[in-house]
């Protein structure tokens, strides 16, 4: 018998398939005797399904990679403390709540992850899936046990809310005016179901209820005895006037009979609420006063017949909100009581005073458990507890609130996320934070629940026709699923469960698949992150599959936003939506880069690496993470809040929001994962463990446990314009491929051991060094920095400044654009940083024309300019003005742009020489006149410039 999968063998292979946080055994000590004893058989089929051939390169668990201090350490920490201290009983709160299950008096975050928040808390249960994921990178990075432990609360909770949701709703007891009360807890869209005898078809009636209501919503029902909405009965807390009402009708709310109170109910304060009917005369009483009497009603219940809606705390209108609250108390009598026995009730249970119990109905809600309550009237008319809803079409449902949102999108055909928002996003945030926890803590019930989400959806989503789920992925943010492809194929990696791979490919929106593996762009106009996540899941379906257009429409893709749709900090969006290809100035805005965006660009890029090693792909990581992506967050602790951002606007003068719209949202969200995994791609190893890809300059140190040895980077980059790499452990051969950024025109340097390496590394490429290394080797990489300018596709007057990786920004409150020269005094390598002045005792700051430029990473609250207009109206070379106006072509291009163009030049010589031959150019054209050219020629000869 082959020897079993230990369990770090499993936990990496899941790593190299999710890229999520796995924890190794060689790190940690911690592993499972359930997985050491799997039959070799199960274990061969995981590893071949979580290590796909098509990887040519993997890259390493979270926990082999060890941030040491810098610019990403302090981040980290910032959101490591978040996580530590953030109460998780919050983030429970609306998944209890939607089970009927006690929250603990825990108050739900609010803003996209409660009730009370953008389109009505549609997407609440979103958070708290990111909040795990966090939770699990946290615990991988650093494997600090409190994590495991808020990991383990989380999952035991979701584990008890799923249990709850299989079975019919039973009573929360709390404490009553009397005795015990039944509460419906707000979110949980239960009420209790009457007999329909209960009114026993009286004329005469009094109805009384003792409520106490924690919740301020208009037209939630005390009771509501109906059939429709045209024939009822009901008691509300609080109508449109924010008072209680009483009515009765027999043809819809025009000819409602009713009695309306003067003053609100209390919120989390008993109330006692009796109404009585006798003759023609209606009473309504609040707390033993009568607050309104009709003496002219025509109607009582006898009037309404028998009716199949007989409801404590729900409506026979669909819309109006389920009573949350407190139930204590309900009596039904077949008389009007007097005012002198409703003024006893206020003291006393019914069954204490003159009046009796009900002679219809009486409920105490003495129970104390089940879904029954037991009638004292006699009659045994026993009430259950239900839900608005039904309950789970299958026992693997677990949400934050009903299936309705599932049920609804399958016949939607255009968006509205006030009635349904993305609940396949929301399920894959669920899912993907269920399947970390089981990565990185081993908690088997977490597993369990995400392999049971992944049979529910399948369940529901396998008996819809093709037709449909093209209609509804096709749909604007209702139809917004996520990247919860490349998690269900992840978790198959795990399961080998055919109907999970199954659940992935129905997913498909061959519309965009097609058309991107065609190279055909139809992008403009599309929610962004909307699909940017889509795509590293078809990756994943190409990994599991082997269908080539999954994997060649993502490269397709991925080169239609990058860079057609990219600003200079690596975010792509404006107010979300993508524009035509090419527009860039046209664009800007304060909605600009949707901070998600640059998240799930990150992650495709890197999923498209393992399959290509082309080094445009962590070209473009360096420049998002070293610039949005650390940007996106503040400097400063919180314990409430992430601080992160949603858009980031690049217009002049943008102040970066925080704390955006009401809290919780995606951007958060993906922002606390953001911050937990800055080490993801600073390493990655070659599928034969042949070679090392360093793809980031960043302090660290590697555990590389199957070559032996430890790999530690020192370095203070971006502030450092060098790393040192020291190899430790023992000895091993293999490659170091170590990466030339594109924007390393020249000075890219590598020693070992202090002895220069041959070769010309190339910008935008890999510089190899092979060798068998030994304890005690050093590798010395220096990469000078150059200050530069990269231009808008549409408009090469707008520009953004870099030097080397980092994006620098204007510190300025001017909501105009910035006119900035930037000639006057390059270095004859081209280098424009001559031309700032460096700000003492702050590296990386410079100022110009009185504004400071400071690396966009920094998470400060100054207003920025990260475009600004290239203005150079003069021919200036060295600081010396010729005073000659420096003129441009019709497409803008100017004097200056021409000559510099031909940097970096080896001497004075070289550049005066590009000089003169520009201005015959220009000359000849007709562009410039002859004096003005020998002028400018005269005094590029006689400048001084820097190096």
């Amino acid at each position: 018998m082959a020897p079993p999968l230990s369990r770090r063998s499993l936990l990496q292979a899941a790593a190299l398939a999710a890229a999520t946080p796995a924890v190794s055994l060689a790190a940690t000590g911690r592993a499972s005797a359930a997985v050491e004893a799997r039959q070799a058989a199960t274990a061969t089929a995981a590893a071949a399904a979580a290590a796909p051939a098509a990887w040519t390169v993997r890259p390493f668990a979270l926990d082999e990679v060890a941030l040491r201090p810098g610019i990403f350490a302090t981040k980290r920490q910032l959101m490591l403390d978040h996580g530590r201290g953030y109460d998780v009983n919050r983030l429970l709160q609306v998944f209890r709540a939607n089970a009927g299950l006690s929250t603990g008096g825990a108050v739900a975050p609010g803003g996209w992850e409660g009730l009370d928040g953008e389109a009505n808390g549609n997407l609440r249960g979103h958070y708290t899936g990111h909040f795990l994921s966090m939770l699990a990178q946290a615990y991988a990075s650093t494997g600090d046990q409190v994590y495991a432990d808020r990991i383990g609360t989380m999952v035991g909770a979701l584990n008890d809310v799923r249990e709850a949701l299989r079975r019919d709703p039973r009573m929360l007891s709390v404490t009553g005016k009397f005795g015990t009360a039944q509460e419906n807890v707000r979110g949980s869209y239960q009420y209790v179901d009457l007999p329909s005898a209960v009114l026993g078809g009286a004329s005469a009636i009094t109805l009384s209820a003792w409520v106490k209501p924690t919740h301020n919503a208009n037209w939630a029902r005390v009771f509501d005895f109906g059939n429709n909405n045209t024939r009822y009965m009901y008691l509300v807390g609080r109508n449109a006037g924010g008072v209680p009402r009483f009515a009765l009708t027999t043809s819809g709310p025009g000819g409602e009979q009713g009695l309306d109170g003067t003053a609100a109910l209390p919120l989390n304060q008993w109330s006692h609420l009796a109404v009585t009917i006798g003759g023609s005369t209606g009473t309504l009483y609040v707390n033993g006063t009568a607050v309104a009497t009709n003496t002219s009603m025509t109607l009582n219940p006898a009037a309404l017949g028998t009716l199949a809606n007989n409801w404590l705390g729900r409506s026979n209108f669909s819309g109006d909100p389920v009573f949350a609250g407190a139930f204590d108390e309900f009596n039904v009598w077949s008389r009007a009581l007097t005012a002198a026995e409703i003024t006893a009730l206020q003291s006393n249970r019914a069954s204490a005073t003159s009046a009796g119990r009900g002679n219809l109905a009486s409920y105490d809600f003495f129970e104390t458990a089940g879904g029954t309550f037991a009638d004292a009237s006699g009659r045994g008319l026993t009430a259950a507890l239900r839900r608005t809803w039904g309950g789970p079409s299958h026992p693997g449902f677990l949400a934050a609130y009903p299936e309705t949102q599932f049920i609804e999108l399958e016949s939607m055909t255009s968006g509205d996320y006030t009635k349904v928002w993305a609940p396949y996003y929301t399920a894959h945030k669920i899912l993907k934070g269920l399947l970390d926890a089981h990565l990185a803590t081993d908690d088997a019930r977490a597993l369990d629940l995400a392999s049971g989400m992944c049979d529910w959806m399948y369940s529901r989503l396998s008996k819809l026709p093709d037709a449909t789920l093209q209609r509804m992925w096709g749909i604007f943010s209702s139809g917004e699923f996520g990247g919860i492809v490349e998690t269900i194929v992840d978790l198959h990696s795990i399961t080998g469960k055919a109907e999970h791979l199954a659940l992935a490919k129905l997913f498909d929106l061959d519309r965009l698949i097609d058309a991107c593996a065609a190279n055909t762009d139809i992008l403009d106009g599309l929610h962004a992150n909307q699909h940017i996540p889509i795509f590293t899941g078809y990756v994943r379906l190409h990994d599991a599959t082997g269908e080539a257009r999954y994997l060649t429409a993502a490269k397709n893709f991925w080169g239609m936003v990058i860079p057609p749709r990219l600003y200079g900090i690596g975010g792509t969006s404006t107010a979300e939506f993508w524009k035509a290809r090419g527009v860039i100035a046209g664009t800007i805005s304060d909605t600009n880069a949707e901070t998600c965006c640059a998240h799930n660009l990150l992650k495709l890029s890197r999923m498209l690496f393992f399959h290509d090693q082309d080094p445009k792909y962590m070209d473009y990581y360096e420049r998002a993470l070293y610039n949005q992506v650390l940007g996106s967050k503040q400097d400063k602790a919180d314990a409430e809040k992430p601080l992160v951002t949603y858009f980031i606007g690049l217009k002049p003068g943008h102040v970066r929001d925080y704390t955006p719209k009401q809290g919780t949202t995606c951007c958060e969200g993906t922002g606390m994962e953001s911050a937990t995994k800055y080490q993801d791609s600073v390493y990655f190893k070659k599928a034969d463990n042949s070679a090392l890809y360093v793809n980031l300059y960043s302090p660290s140190t590697l555990t590389w446990s199957e070559k032996g040895v430890t790999v530690t980077q020192t370095t203070d980059y971006p502030r450092e314009q060098s790393s040192t790499l020291t190899i430790g452990g023992g000895s091993a051969a293999f490659e170091l491929k170590l990466r030339v950024p594109s924007w390393a025109a020249g000075g890219f340097k590598v020693t070992v051991n202090g002895s220069a390496v041959s070769g010309t590394p190339a910008a935008g490429s890999y510089f190899t060094v092979s060798r068998t290394w030994r304890s005690g080797d050093t590798v010395r990489v220096t990469l000078p920095f150059r200050l530069r300018v990269e231009k808008a596709l549409d408009d090469p007057s707008l520009q953004t400044l870099f030097y080397g990786p980092i994006n620098l920004v204007g510190r300025n409150s001017s909501t105009d654009y910035l006119q900035l020269g930037l000639y006057r005094n390059a270095g004859l390598s081209g280098d424009l940083l001559p031309s700032l002045t460096p700000v003492s005792g702050k590296p990386l700051h410079y100022t110009l024309n009185g504004t400071e430029f400071a690396p966009f990473s920094e998470g400060t609250e100054d207003p920025t300019h990260a475009y600004f207009r290239r203005s150079e109206p003069r021919a200036v070379f060295g600081t010396t003005d010729s005073g000659v106006a420096n003129p441009a072509k019709s497409d803008g291009t100017t004097l200056l742009d021409e000559i510099w163009a031909g940097a970096p030049f080896a001497n004075k010589g070289a550049l005066v020489t590009r000089v003169r031959s520009t201005v015959n150019t220009w000359v000849s054209a007709g562009l410039l006149s002859q004096t003005d050219g020998a002028t400018v020629v005269r005094t590029a000869e006689q400048a001084t410039y820097a190096p």
